[in-house]
């Protein structure tokens, strides 16, 4: 049954790329291509006139976004991958937005009277029919509480998540079908990269869940000005339906209304890079889901304005090994120590070890070297990131799926910068924070870090040092007497050895010399000369004797 619900799916996927003209861009794929040939035996492809559909990124682009949420997400995410595709499909992906149809009010009433167990109205004083915005996953209400306060009313769509088991076990299959017939496809990973996207749209999901990483950004930013997350309620958040503090910032993508209130937007383009890297470096823990509909402006102080976040469904952490090394390749890039990043590569296995690498620093000079202290508007972050494929390409660098959120949230960063501040210098903005940054891991910032974080430890266990020291130099004791009974257990077995030794070259001496004595013996006649015949038996005698002293000594 699941097996018929996919070529379902696939035909319904194949009959929408054929309403845009994505016929013959499917059929070059060199996975399909042994088969195109059937494609065009359907009697409705003879007499087909070909008709102008627009350019491929566009018609691509409209694809996803009749295929409904699940596909608009994996597009946004593709759009962060220039490795995988041409970089006019990756610049038109990149303007995929969550145009999805709102569903009805009466529906949204209906989930949120069952989440509650009671009518909207012994919930809220007031509740807006109309959604305030509909994405992929949910669509949002303005509401009032009973106590006064404005709030926003988030509710998951209904059946969503039958809708995204569908498309990804779809996703799946083609991603299964590609690692097998596509050579690159070990280099690029397709399996894990929709296993990565799985588990981030499932994580959406949950209402709980976006409701505490939301939770958890605020704390972060608490005594920090740069950015504001809205309050989460508690007591009326469930697993489909999230309560929040409304907010009433502008929406970052009203550049008209930001310059008439006289907001300075090269404060705002350095606030963006400062959050970013700080939510990446410092937190560890980032809104991955940076694009205009999620970000407003508080411009209440023009000159110091404020950003405001929502939608935490997605969010992103790293290990720290990862945030090491990039931090470092931060650090050497801003730095131009193009050597360092290369190596950088090979010890965290991103490049084959046999990578020689002054072949692959030459590599990254070319890349990076051009686009230094630029302003952003004069970047082209699309043939830079292209270029850099390329070359990761050429020297076999595997994709690292879990930095795909990170790439996602980087190229957000980017648009918005160039939006709001195009002169933005992005290498001096950044540089202080990532030194900054290093010096409180591996500098004398770590070492005073380390020692505020172990003197509690060190104070509390002061009193139990003497026992301590005592138990540690009884152990050494015992460990010492042992080392030398066993160093006296080897000197013994030693001699034991020589003399053994010596005993087997007497048992062998004596033994060779009666052999040879009887063989003599037994070979001639020693009658005839009395004194080899003396000669003979003096040996054998010697050699009786070095034998039996040998035997006995053993």
């Amino acid at each position: 049954m699941k097996s018929i619900t996919r070529l379902l799916r696939l035909w319904a996927i194949q009959r929408v790329f054929i309403r845009h003209g994505l016929d013959e861009l499917v059929l070059s794929i060199p996975l399909f291509r042994p088969v195109a040939f059937l494609y065009y035996l359907f009697p409705w492809n003879w007499r087909r006139q070909r008709q102008d559909f627009g350019p491929r990124g566009e018609r691509i682009r409209l694809s996803l976004e009749e295929l409904g949420p699940i596909f608009i997400k994996f597009g946004q995410m593709l759009s962060t991958r220039r490795d995988l595709m041409p970089d006019d499909i990756a610049i038109e992906l990149t303007r995929l937005q969550d145009r999805v149809p709102p569903f009805s009010s009466a529906t949204a009433r209906q989930l949120i009277e069952k989440a509650y167990g009671r009518p909207v109205t012994d919930v809220f004083q007031h509740f807006e029919t109309d959604p305030m915005a509909s994405a992929s996953i949910a669509q949002v209400h303005a509401a009032t509480l009973w106590n006064g306060k404005a709030v926003v009313v988030k509710v998951l769509r209904p059946g969503i998540e039958k809708t995204i088991r569908q498309d990804i076990a779809v996703m799946y299959l083609l991603a299964e079908l590609v690692q097998r017939y596509w050579k690159d496809a070990r280099r690029l990973r397709p399996v894990e990269i929709v296993a990565e996207y799985e588990k981030t749209i499932f994580d959406e999901l949950d209402l709980i869940r976006e409701a505490a990483n939301a939770s958890q950004v605020r704390r972060n930013f608490e005594q920090e000005p740069m950015l504001y997350v809205p309050e989460i309620y508690w007591d009326y958040t469930h697993t489909n339906v999230m309560v929040m503090e409304r907010i009433y910032g502008i929406p970052v993508g009203d550049i008209q209304r930001l310059k008439d209130l006289g907001v300075n937007f090269k404060r705002l383009g350095e606030l963006g890079v400062e959050i970013f890297f700080t939510q990446v470096f410092r937190h560890n823990f980032f809104h991955a889901d940076m694009h205009p509909g999620n970000i407003f402006v508080d411009a209440t102080q023009p000159n110091e304005p404020q950003y405001m976040a929502v939608d935490f469904g997605i969010v992103g952490t790293l290990t720290p090994e990862d945030k090491r090394y990039l931090a470092e390749n931060f650090y050497a890039f801003f730095n131009r120590d193009y050597k360092r990043v290369a190596e950088l590569h090979v010890e965290s296995g991103w490049v084959p070890p046999t990578t020689r690498v002054d072949e692959f620093e030459s590599a990254i000079r070319s890349v990076c070297e051009p686009i230094f202290n630029l302003p952003i508007k004069d970047i082209s972050f699309g043939n830079f990131l292209l270029r850099l494929f390329q070359t990761a390409r050429r020297f076999n660098m595997e994709v690292q799926p879990q930095l795909v959120l990170l790439q996602k949230t980087l190229l957000n960063i980017e648009g918005l910068g160039r939006q709001l501040y195009p002169d933005l210098d992005l290498w001096s903005t950044a540089k202080p924070f990532i030194e900054r940054w290093m010096d409180e891991q591996v500098g004398v910032r770590a070492l005073l870090n380390g020692v505020k974080v172990n003197l509690p430890k060190l104070l509390e266990n002061l009193p139990y040092m003497p026992n301590l020291w005592h138990e540690v130099l009884k152990q050494a004791t015992q460990q010492q007497l042992k080392l030398q009974y066993e160093s006296k257990q080897l000197e013994q077995l030693q001699q034991e050895l020589k003399h053994s030794q010596t005993q087997l070259r007497f048992i062998i001496a004596g033994g060779s010399l009666m052999v040879g004595a009887s063989l003599l013996i037994s070979s001639a006649d020693l009658s005839l000369d009395p004194a080899l015949s003396a000669l003979s038996w003096s040996v054998a005698l010697l050699g009786l004797a070095l034998l039996g002293y040998g035997l006995l000594k053993r």
